[in-house]
């Protein structure tokens, strides 16, 4: 069986002293709309885990 790695995508915003993490999604336009409304001083982080060798 092999299963694609799927991208997950991280919304950010940075509150003094740290970021807090907002969202967590598999849908990029999801977190790019989040991002765009909460304005200042937002991150997205695409993550996608690298498949498990056999």
């Amino acid at each position: 069986m092999t299963d694609k790695p799927v991208t997950t995508y991280v919304v950010s915003v940075f509150e003094k002293p740290h970021w807090r993490t907002v969202l967590t999604t598999n849908d990029k336009a999801k977190a790019e709309a989040l991002a765009k409304q909460i304005g200042d001083k937002v991150q997205i982080e695409e993550t996608t885990p690298k498949p498990k060798r056999r």
